[in-house]
């Protein structure tokens, strides 16, 4: 399982190569004293980068790592985050493939950005390649980051309309403005211990038979089952996360799966059916639903 909840205060970094809206919007959302984490150092590959500046307005530390090739700037890189005990590295807005080297040590503690709904349009040129094939619907992603381009576990996605007469710019501004929303809701689930990558020992903790029908899952599903397999760790009913999956885990199965789809931002009317829900049963998922949404 991953290695969140820390049971302190996690302390995080931010590359970003550019503006820095996305990091803008981390550094609102957790700001210093923050009871889950807050930022403690912003790195750019970009001297010039704006979000240098937006890091040193509120008194965060912001390094400039001037590009001179990979393996330079991940080595400066990683000394730094060593030196600063940095728990968790969030990629916004960075421009540059990092290596096996960097990823494998921080995988499931270095999450990305991307602006689709992957495993659709990885990659760049997203908003143009959308409107060329004729989408209606589009989006954005954060994923934990693998040794692939854009192709690490799904954690979390929100959607919003492709509407007629968009242009690139005008898709790429209503994505953004999701994506001010959405990655600091998929960090504070990280944090909460409510997301993390699918375990490499899938088939010993559920059984064959769940195992097998998670792993058939699509990509976009998959986040959805691991969350409600987090809450019933949470609740103290892991013994019922095999039976979940393959639908036979009763009213407490149903209730993570319920959490889960509302904590992941599905429609509100879903607490109609919390509310039915035996007393015992429902008042965790209520427990859940507010613990995520505190300050």
């Amino acid at each position: 399982m991953g290695p969140f909840p820390l049971g302190r205060p996690a302390r995080m970094a931010v590359f970003a190569s550019g503006r820095g809206t996305n990091l803008e919007a981390l550094l609102e959302a957790f700001p210093q004293g923050h009871p889950l984490g807050e930022v403690v150092l912003v790195v750019s590959d970009n001297p010039g980068a704006f979000a240098l500046e937006r890091a040193r307005r509120r008194g965060v530390e912001a390094q400039a790592l001037p590009w001179r090739g990979r393996r330079a700037f991940e080595e400066e890189a990683l000394g730094l985050l060593e030196e600063r005990r940095v728990d968790l590295v969030l990629l916004a807005g960075f421009m540059r493939l990092l290596s096996p080297r960097f990823v494998e040590p921080w995988y499931g503690r270095l999450l990305n950005l991307h602006p689709s709904l992957l495993p659709d349009y990885p990659g760049l040129r997203v908003h143009e390649r959308v409107l060329a094939a004729g989408e209606r619907e589009t989006g954005s992603t954060v994923h934990f980051v693998d040794q692939g381009v854009d192709t690490g576990p799904i954690l979390l996605q929100g959607r919003v309309p492709v509407l007629p007469g968009d242009t690139p710019k005008t898709l790429e501004a209503r994505v953004l403005r999701l994506e001010h929303r959405l990655y600091p809701k998929a960090v504070r689930l990280l944090l909460l211990g409510l997301a993390f990558p699918p375990p490499s020992d899938l088939e010993e903790r559920l059984g064959e038979e769940a195992a097998r029908a998670f792993q058939v899952l699509s990509p976009r599903e998959k986040p959805l089952y691991l969350r409600a397999w987090a809450l019933l760790r949470a609740w103290g009913r892991e013994e019922r996360v095999g039976p979940a999956f393959l639908g036979q885990g009763g009213e407490w199965g149903r209730a993570a799966f319920l959490a889960a789809h509302l904590l992941g931002g599905s429609d509100p009317a879903l607490l109609e059916e919390v509310a039915e829900l035996p007393p015992e049963v429902r008042v965790q998922v209520e427990g859940a639903l507010r613990v995520e949404s505190s300050p």
